[in-house]
């Protein structure tokens, strides 16, 4: 997806911000959309049928959080969360409810920008390191489906956001190898530094939540691990 094939929905309340934020997008080739409030957003997401949406968490109607659950429930769509907190907590339930990234205010347009391109990329490009011809790989109760891209937990379906199924990938082709969060971080997320070791922690909680705990193992003080006799 280049140009004007790619659509974005810029979910803010602020016009100032939502004005900035649509102008530059526009400016960098993509096509935009606006909304205000929660039910607007919900709305035109399901008649934009965006590629991305950039969210803010503070809404009226109803906050950036109901709107990735409800929209995410209809629709897998990566979702870049704007907060003005930079709280633990938020982040968590944020990224729990489907978000893939976030940008704590105020952020550079320049970074915005930046992220808006990384989730696009991970979200259009074929995964490496599996063979094309396992297109589904089991690990114990786990069946991830790399072409479809869903996960089936006992049989039943999980849904998983583009970046949680990344992550899930990532781990799964380095079974019983310890990755660090740097390595995360590069591998998944496509940067090049390790300042967002929080997005890690956050996402792998989101996973433990949906798969359960036994899954992906922590190793202190060096990264996570899917266990080699799953």
């Amino acid at each position: 997806m280049t140009g004007n094939e790619t659509r974005i929905l810029i979910v803010e309340d602020e016009p100032t911000i939502a004005r900035a934020v649509a102008d530059r997008l526009a400016a960098e080739g993509f096509g935009v959309d606006v909304a205000a409030d929660g039910p607007a957003a919900v709305e035109r997401a399901r008649a934009y049928e965006p590629h991305l949406i950039v969210l803010d968490v503070m809404l009226p109607g109803f906050d950036g959080l109901e709107v990735c659950r409800r929209v995410q429930a209809e629709r897998p769509v990566p979702v870049l969360m704007l907060t003005a907190r930079d709280d633990e907590t938020d982040l968590i339930v944020g990224l729990g409810v489907g978000a893939d990234d976030y940008v704590t205010k105020p952020f550079s347009m320049r970074e915005l920008v930046a992220r808006v391109r990384a989730l696009l990329r991970r979200v259009e490009r074929p995964r490496p390191g599996i063979p094309e011809a396992a297109d589904v790989v089991r690990a114990g109760p786990l069946e991830v489906d790399q072409r479809a891209r869903r996960v089936r937990l006992d049989g039943r379906e999980v849904h998983l956001t583009p970046t949680e199924f990344d992550l899930l990938t990532c781990l799964l082709r380095n079974r019983g190898a310890v990755l660090t969060r740097a390595v995360l971080l590069e591998q998944v997320w496509d940067w090049a530094d390790a300042s967002g070791t929080r997005v890690v922690d956050s996402h792998v909680k989101a996973l433990r939540r949906k798969l359960g705990q036994g899954l992906i193992r922590t190793v202190h003080g060096v990264g996570y691990s899917l266990d080699a006799a799953s």
